[in-house]
Parts: C-alpha cells; structure tokens; sequence
C-alpha cells in the first residue's frame, strides 16, 4: 500500500500538472474505479465534465482536487489503493492494460488516466466541508493531518499519544490520530527511536514521544526526497517513474540482516495481518503490555 511520501509525489505531479484545466471529457472504463460515487459511472461522469480543476490536495493517502466551473462545494477524490496510478500521458501513448478512468481536457494537452491492476482504489466526485477553503471531501473530514501538514500540531500529538490506551505502532496506524503513517514508515520511525513495535504507548515519557514524531517526520521527509519507497512498477509518480527510499530502509524488509548500529540481525515478527521488523537488542521486548 502506499504511503504519505508516495502519495505526496503524486500530489504534487497534480498540481504541476493539471492545476487549472478545464475537463472537456471523462470516461468510465471500469464500473469497479467508481464504485464510491452513489449514481454511478454517468453521474460522475457528468459532474466532472465543464469542471476546472484546482490545485491537488492531500490528507494522509487520500489525494482531491477542488472543482469549480459548473458549481461550487465540490472534489474530486482519489485513494490508490494497493495499485492506483494516477498518470499524466500524451494522448499518443497507447492505453495502459489496467486504464479504468480518463480525463481529457479542452487545451488538447496531456490527459490524466487512472490506471489500477487490482481495482482497489478509485475515484469520486463528492461533497465538500462547508466553508473548507481546501475544499475537503466531508467523507475524509475525520481523518488527522499529517507530520508533513504545517498545520499539525505536535503537542497536541503527543499529548494524545500517551493519553492512549494500546501500543506504539497500533497508535502510528490510527488515522484518527496521526494520518500518512503506514506500516513502513512506522517500522522505520520505531527502529530510528529504539522503541519496540508493542511498547505500550502510556509508558512513552514526553521526550520519547516527541523523538517518536520527530523521527516519523524526517524518514517520511528523506523518501519523499527521493520519489517514495517502490517495491515493484505499481508505485509511481504521474510520470510513471518509481522512487528508490528502499535502499535506504534500516528495518523494514531487512529480515536477518544486520541492524545498522549494533549489527545484531533484524527480525520480522507477525502483526496484526501484517509484519514488524526490529532489532531485538536495540528495541527491547517490553515487560508489561497493555491491550488495546
């Protein structure tokens, strides 16, 4: 799944790219890349068409552009799931295998497909929070800034991180409480503070916590300055272009690999569906758990 820094490359290929278009014609290649907009491929269709678009947006990995043109209040959201590409190509480049969505515009120029292997993402046009001027879609209202956002506030985060009641990485993942933090960069931020994936957030102190942000934001900050993290062709900028962060990574992926500051090897542990990897002599097992 992509993460903040990916998501934030793809943002901002947006804004460069289509900022201030008028959309002269959509098409709905797959029913499934829609499935969020209630009426369907044909109201979609005709509440982007006319529109311009304004500068892309970000809150977490949720990606909207802000409409204007034929009515105010209203977004164009995106989320990449496991596979979402949002490409800007010249309409000569034949269509990619996996296209589901197409937006030409009225200056002739580069066209944005959404393009999706596995159909997990997609695109909708919805309502806005009132008054919002960034045009937020109400359905990601909810959903807390991100340590990249200049408006998120770090002693308010902490604050509430050590209020809660379950363990560190579970607190990294809760989008209601910190958003754009996924299991890699969690892993990475946990490894970078010595603290293990199951300490139990009550027992942080404040600087631990505030080491923990800290270290969140600067490995987020380094993959978005190389393009993001890509395993595999899936995750790509709007040039179809993939970042190259995992050669960098000093925890997640490096199973049996020495850790980089103590040389003890790293191991991966099964959590929650997923995997944690740590050094287990620089981020101790903690002694007492707490649930949640």
């Amino acid at each position: 799944m992509p993460e903040l820094p990916e998501v934030e490359v793809v943002r901002r290929g947006l804004a460069a790219w289509v900022a201030g278009r008028t959309v002269a014609d959509v098409q709905v290649l797959h029913p499934r890349a829609v499935r969020r907009q209630p009426a369907g491929a044909v109201d979609f269709t005709a509440r982007l068409t006319g529109t311009t678009l304004g500068t892309a947006q970000r809150r977490g990995k949720y990606l909207w552009v802000p409409l204007a043109g034929t009515g105010t209040g209203f977004s164009l959201i995106g989320h990449l799931g496991m596979s979402g590409q949002l490409l800007v190509q010249d309409p000569s480049v034949p269509d990619e295998t996996h296209l589901r969505v197409r937006l030409r515009f009225a200056d002739g120029g580069r066209e944005l497909r959404f393009v999706d292997q596995r159909t997990f993402g997609g695109l909708a046009v919805e309502e806005a929070e009132e008054g919002d001027p960034e045009g937020t879609p109400v359905s990601i209202a909810h959903i807390a800034r991100d340590p990249l956002d200049p408006r998120f506030d770090d002693g308010a985060f902490v604050a509430a991180l050590r209020a809660k009641r379950t363990t560190v990485k579970r607190a990294l993942l809760d989008q209601t409480l910190i958003s754009g933090v996924g299991n890699i960069y969690a892993d990475e931020a946990l490894w970078r503070s010595r603290l293990h994936y199951d300490r139990p957030t009550p027992t942080l102190t404040r600087p631990q916590a505030a080491v923990l942000l800290a270290n969140a934001r600067d490995v987020m900050s380094a993959a978005l300055a190389v393009g993001g993290t890509s395993f595999d062709s899936l995750y790509v900028n709007v040039n179809g272009e993939s970042g190259y962060f995992s050669r960098d990574l000093d925890a997640y992926g490096r199973e049996h690999e020495p850790c980089r500051r103590c040389g003890t090897p790293i191991r991966r542990a099964a959590w929650m569906n997923r995997s944690s990897y740590f050094c287990p002599r620089c981020q101790r097992v903690p002694r007492a758990r707490s649930g949640g």
